[in-house]
């Protein structure tokens, strides 16, 4: 029996292929609009979907605790209570009600999400200086229109804190949904780990790590531009 790896059967193999070279670029240009792509836009937009779901959640139940204190203690425990629950136990708890499809993965990913977005939003609120309350209240504000011109503003790098950890966690957490749906990197990831190619691996893997970074860089970028007034002070 030959000692040389099986590779998956890719067609007429460049010379990089056939010696299974740690990265083959011309492979991977190849297959990029047919597989990396695809499989990019489809952890992108599951990404999307769990960290937009989860923070207009946990922001609705910051809020809600913020204004009655008494939310706090049922709020964080059910969201802490859900965030010590591993992911893959969590999916198969969910399969036999939702099957194997995209819902019982957002369930997961939105559950999964709330506690650091809750608890992070809530702290930015509360961190919220009282002299800018009393102001707003002396300048006639309802509470209503306190929270939307004077808390929510001033708690933009709390929430902007939130969304980075959330949605990079998120992404790693994507990947291991591959288990459940055909579907993200994650799914290439698997695909590589039983095969001996190792630009697929590789590819897939350093796509989902730069993916991660560009979204954690893209939101820190916002939370700069929302947050001008922090800009001038440093800049002070």
């Amino acid at each position: 029996m030959s000692d040389q790896p099986v590779l998956p059967d890719y067609g007429d193999p460049s010379p990089c292929v056939a010696d299974n070279a740690s990265f083959c670029t011309d492979w991977f240009t190849a297959h990029w609009s047919t597989l990396f792509w695809p499989a990019l836009a489809e952890h992108v937009e599951l990404t999307v979907l769990a960290v937009g779901f989860g923070f207009v959640l946990a922001l609705a139940a910051a809020v809600l605790a913020h204004f009655q204190g008494w939310f706090t203690a049922p709020a964080s425990f059910v969201a802490s209570f859900l965030y010590t629950v591993p992911p893959l136990a969590l999916f198969q708890l969910l399969v036999p009600v939702t099957g194997f499809s995209v819902l019982t993965v957002e369930i997961a990913l939105v559950a999964y999400s709330l506690y650091l977005l809750f608890t992070t939003v809530l702290t930015g609120l509360r961190e919220v200086p009282q002299d800018a309350v009393r102001a707003a209240t002396g300048m006639g504000l309802t509470r209503r229109q306190i929270l939307f011109r004077v808390e929510l503003p001033l708690a933009v790098p709390s929430l902007v804190s939130a969304l980075r950890i959330t949605t990079v966690m998120t992404i790693g957490t994507v990947a291991i949904a591959a288990y459940v749906i055909d579907a993200g990197l994650g799914s290439l990831i698997l695909k590589a780990l039983q095969s001996p190619f190792n630009t697929l691996f590789i590819g897939s893997g350093a796509l989902a790590v730069a993916l991660a970074l560009t979204a954690d860089g893209l939101l820190l970028l916002a939370g700069r531009l929302l947050t001008p007034w922090a800009r001038s002070r440093r800049n002070a």
